[in-house]
């Protein structure tokens, strides 16, 4: 006869896993987030003129600051460089046609 403790107790790693639940957490989503809005908000700057300026801007501003979370996180970093770069250049590229054109 089986003790019920003996049971219940997962057998295979994928049931531990299941059982001590997933190791994911939101902030390991900061990274590839950030790297995808900040490709996402370079190519829209290039095309910024068919498309406007609002998406780069939003865009490259949530790149920005999922990075920089990400990068407080420590989770990699690299991507988080990466997206933090694109979203910046997705930011600055319209902000500088609008203070070029302007003055």
């Amino acid at each position: 006869m089986l003790s019920l403790g003996a049971r219940l107790a997962p057998k295979s790693s994928k049931e531990r896993s299941m059982a001590t639940g997933s190791t994911d957490t939101p902030a390991s989503l900061y990274s590839p987030a950030s790297l995808g809005l900040g490709i996402a908000s370079t190519v829209a700057a290039v095309f910024s003129g068919y498309i406007g300026l609002a998406i780069p801007l939003l865009a490259g501003s949530l790149a920005v600051t999922f990075a920089l979370l990400g990068l407080a996180g420590k989770i990699n970093r690299k991507q988080c460089v990466i997206g933090l770069i694109g979203g910046a250049v997705g930011v600055l590229y319209p902000v500088s046609l609008i203070v070029a054109l302007s003055v």
